[in-house]
């Protein structure tokens, strides 16, 4: 069922808010894009972050105040233009929080807020990085928790816990780590073997329960797009309130 129609964008990561709305991170076809939200059924739709801001949006997570982490996946494995940057909740300017990396891509925020974990599809890398406030990173607080072999880092999610699921775009594969960004688990979608489902993009874990639903495709093999169920190693994260954070 579509539930709105996005002209010139094309939604590429979605969050949730407490009150129901839904937060689009959305591209252009010109290296660029929007961030929008709207009500579940599509109606109010609005701009929180125009075009001419100059961000390339991939993926965004709310946190406990309705504020909003947003990757900017410009750039390539030579071009470090990207980054992530933050979005007010009062509806200020975005302020960047890391810059140069390489294709910045999936975003998640621990359950108690003071820790962002950012995946960098061009490079293969996952960085783990504790807050100071909103914006600001702690000293010795940046670290490269992972290197990933093949490609690519897409979306990154956190259980109740804070373990840590990264979609492995091109892999059929979902890579679970500890709440430090240890190696602990996988998921392996069938037919990967044979070459199915590797154009693994998105992942979610339903709130209060271990079950995450798996995006993938087969890409250019003429295949199509397939929604997976597996269980997860704990409890999808609730909603953020602020009396979590």
């Amino acid at each position: 069922m579509e539930v709105a129609k996005l002209d010139g964008l094309m939604p590429a990561g979605l969050a949730l808010a407490r009150d129901g709305r839904v937060f689009v991170a959305a591209a252009n076809c010109r290296g660029g894009g929007a961030i929008l939200a709207m009500q579940p059924d599509g109606t109010g739709l609005r701009t929180v972050v125009p075009e001419s801001a100059g961000l390339f949006p991939n993926d965004l997570v709310l946190d406990a105040v309705d504020g909003l982490y947003v990757t900017d996946c410009r750039g390539t494995v030579g071009d470090s233009s990207g980054g992530v940057w933050y979005v007010p909740p009062d509806g200020a300017a975005p302020v960047p929080v890391v810059r140069n990396l390489a294709v910045a891509n999936g975003v998640a925020l621990s359950p108690e807020g003071r820790r962002l974990w950012v995946g960098e599809f061009a490079l293969g890398r996952l960085y783990r990085l504790d807050l100071v406030g909103a914006t600001a990173l702690a000293p010795f607080g940046a670290v490269t928790a992972h290197h990933f072999s093949g490609p690519a880092p897409d979306t990154v999610r956190v259980d109740a816990e804070g373990r840590v699921y990264v979609a492995l775009y091109g892999q059929g594969r979902v890579l679970i780590l500890s709440r430090e960004g240890l190696p602990i688990g996988q998921v392996l979608l069938p037919g990967r073997d044979e070459g199915r489902n590797l154009s693994l993009s998105s992942l979610a874990i339903r709130p209060g329960s271990w079950v995450v639903a798996i995006v993938s495709s087969d890409g250019g093999r003429g295949g199509s797009a397939t929604i997976f169920r597996a269980e997860a190693l704990g409890n999808g994260l609730a909603l953020r309130t602020p009396d979590a954070a």
